[in-house]
């Protein structure tokens, strides 16, 4: 039985408004989905970009080294390639070209089939008040939960 994998990024949801989601693939090598299978791995600070042929790339994402790797080990903080369909392509370069979008990953898993995915977002980034409201929510609903723990 397989460890369910689940690396999130909570620092994505509270920066940025979600406007759409995308599940990507990930081009990686033997050594990278090793080390995502032991859960050490990180996107917090990534981000994605397009390079001049189309092509979307996650960058700043961190997979530690395999420690059972040999000199064939991968760089810890290189970019890896996210597979999607060409009209997904096309659709979020687009979307991107509209100032203030830009595009995070918000989760990175492991699907039933045992590949890599990394589940992308096409975001606006959120002004401060925006963020004081979403505190303010998040504090609501704490406050909400514990009164209705102590009524029951």
């Amino acid at each position: 039985m397989q460890k369910n994998i689940n690396i999130q990024n909570k620092k994505a949801r509270f920066e940025y408004e979600i406007l759409d989601k995308y599940t990507a693939g990930i081009q990686l090598t033997g050594t990278e989905i090793k080390s995502i299978r032991q859960s050490k791995a990180r996107i917090t600070e990534s981000f994605c970009e397009f390079n001049d042929k189309g092509e979307l790339f996650v960058v700043n994402m961190y997979i530690e080294e395999y420690i059972y790797g040999n000199h064939f080990n991968h760089k810890p903080k290189s970019e890896r390639r996210l597979l999607l369909q060409k009209r997904e392509l096309k659709k979020l370069a687009k979307e991107v070209d509209v100032k203030g979008n830009s595009i995070v990953p918000l989760k990175l898993f492991i699907n039933a089939n045992g590949w890599a995915k990394l589940e992308i977002a096409l975001a606006k980034g959120k002004k401060l008040h925006d963020k004081r409201q979403t505190m303010k929510d998040r504090d609501n609903q704490k406050n909400l939960a514990r009164i209705k723990k102590n009524f029951n």
